[in-house]
């Protein structure tokens, strides 16, 4: 698979605009890949919400990079030839947008972009006032046409072969959870702590989104940003991990490839994480 990227980096150039429409920065890059990719999912990209401010507001992975994860994520399930080979390319396209947004903004952490622990009123009311939020927007104007590329780049040369097994932490529980097929590999590039990063978990991140999305289809277009049923996982989450949410301190390593993530679930790695969040 082959994408035309030629003068990619003049558009898309309305990032801005489209994240004030939307109001959260995962639902917005999220929307912006889909587009690009000719494939609008409105319910899916509302559900996204809880994914911005670093995974419901922890201050985590910015949430641009989780929406745009899911975007690519949704591309590879349409232009792969099996679920092995989709979900090994979905973590290639994560890690290439990752390194885009980290060229950027020299890290990939809501709070350190933001300077705000959103889950402070004064933090909250100082980021507004200072009008650090201003950073956000400008960010996702002069990101997206560099995030549309990376996302393009690792997409693109997909041979249509068997693969070997590949295995996403995040699509273990989207599927003990009832996802589709399609929503399987959505989520998948959150492996690892999201495209293999040993950041915050992915395995949480795929439980928040399927459960704002199940919040999603029984109320109608209010923001999934603060849904009961993704706070309820990851309160469960934290309990089960004593309060840490980093995938390399869970678990005490990082992973090196994606062969070494599916060794590590395929043995039983985070077995128990996965069956309590995928019932949470």
């Amino acid at each position: 698979m082959n994408y035309d990227v030629k003068n990619i980096l003049d558009g898309p150039k309305d990032g801005k605009r489209v994240f004030r429409k939307l109001g959260t920065c995962s639902r917005t890059f999220f929307y912006i890949l889909n587009r690009e990719f000719g494939y609008l999912k409105e319910l899916e990209e509302r559900a996204s919400d809880t994914l911005a401010g670093g995974i419901m507001q922890q201050g985590h992975q910015c949430g641009m990079l989780w929406g745009a994860s899911l975007a690519v994520g949704a591309e590879a399930y349409r232009k792969c030839k099996d679920q092995n080979q989709a979900v090994k390319v979905a973590v290639n396209a994560t890690q290439k947008v990752m390194v885009s947004f980290s060229n950027r903004e020299h890290t990939i952490n809501c709070r350190e972009i933001t300077r705000c622990n959103f889950s402070s009123n004064l933090s909250m009311a100082k980021y507004f006032f200072s009008g650090r939020f201003l950073h956000c927007f400008n960010l996702a104007e002069k990101w997206a046409p560099e995030a549309v590329k990376s996302a393009m780049d690792g997409l693109s040369g997909i041979e249509n072969k068997d693969s070997e097994m590949c295995i996403s932490c995040a699509s273990e529980v989207a599927e003990k959870m009832g996802a589709s097929d399609e929503e399987v590999v959505m989520v998948s590039g959150f492996a690892g702590g999201l495209g293999l990063s040993g950041a915050a978990c992915g395995a949480l991140a795929a439980a928040v989104w399927m459960k704002s999305l199940k919040w999603c289809r029984e109320v109608a277009k209010k923001t999934s940003m603060t849904n009961p049923y993704s706070k309820k996982s990851l309160d469960i989450f934290y309990k089960a991990t004593n309060s840490k949410i980093l995938c390399s301190e869970i678990i005490g390593m990082e992973f090196n490839s994606i062969q070494d993530h599916t060794s590590f679930i395929k043995n039983g790695g985070c077995e128990r994480l996965i069956e309590t969040l995928s019932k949470s």
